[in-house]
């Protein structure tokens, strides 16, 4: 590989969809970034299927590389925190929120910005293929990403704020509150009804008042989508994550929709 070129590729990983991103680090540009949303949820086995594909039809992938960092996006993890956490307990913290089966493989991220444990089961069939194909790679839950990038952020920020990172199926909710983090939790929602249910519920468990609470938001949402509207409709302040990456974008890569890639453009 050239020294004076060194690329990263980030590959995000859900049953409903795939992401891809190549980080120029000479150029501090990022030169790729693609979803790829499926038209029904898959199984991991189909979803490794077209994980092949997309990687063999595009010479993009070809390339060498420097790292490789693969997010695994789904409801199968929690959170635990740092002085309570025993790795002989995995299982156990999973169980009461998650269907495990004795073949799961369980492993945990390290949050270290609010001392706790993500504790998930990756994909174990797409992270055996990527060490197959690119070598040593690094792997990580999305939660872990998007707790971190958020808390990161709120480190200076006392202000309660409601977070909601959504995708075709899910929903993950965040609130932090005096640069604490109150609530995190993942909805899996099927129709617009779901969706406004689940965050009206967050908003009555919290005691959060819907005039004064300010929402932002990430992930595969515009303000001309219907849930957009919705939220609009129960919640006064609703407003796009502000982003502020620290690369430049290849020309052909549409800047307006770049919430759409707030996870997988945090991993690097």
């Amino acid at each position: 590989m050239s020294k004076n070129n060194i690329k990263e590729l980030s590959i995000q990983v859900n049953l409903n969809g795939l992401s891809f991103c190549i980080l120029n680090r000479t150029s501090n540009t990022v030169e790729f970034l693609n979803s790829i949303p499926f038209e029904q949820t898959l199984n991991p086995f189909d979803v490794l299927n077209r994980l092949k594909t997309e990687l063999s039809a595009n010479s993009l992938f070809s390339d060498e590389f420097d790292a490789v960092n693969v997010i695994h996006q789904n409801e199968l993890s929690t959170l635990v925190p740092r002085e309570l956490y025993n790795e002989n307990n995995k299982a156990d913290y999973l169980k009461f929120n998650t269907k495990i089966l004795k073949t799961d493989f369980i492993t945990h991220d390290d949050i270290a910005v609010n001392n706790s444990v993500n504790v998930y089961i990756p994909y174990i069939n797409i992270n055996n293929f990527i060490f197959e194909t690119f070598g040593a790679f690094t792997y990580k839950h999305s939660s872990t990403i998007l707790l971190d990038t958020l808390l990161q952020k709120n480190l200076h920020n006392k202000d309660l704020a409601i977070h909601l990172h959504v995708n075709s199926r899910m929903l993950e909710v965040s609130v932090t509150d005096n640069k604490q983090l109150q609530l995190f939790n993942v909805f899996e929602y099927y129709s617009k009804e779901d969706f406004i249910y689940y965050i009206l519920f967050v908003f009555e468990q919290l005691k959060l008042d819907v005039e004064t609470t300010v929402i932002h938001l990430s992930g595969t949402i515009n303000k001309d989508d219907e849930l957009y509207s919705l939220l609009y409709t129960y919640i006064r302040h609703v407003e796009f994550e502000k982003l502020n990456f620290n690369y430049n974008f290849s020309e052909n890569i549409d800047s307006d929709k770049l919430h759409h890639h707030y996870l997988i453009l945090n991993t690097f």
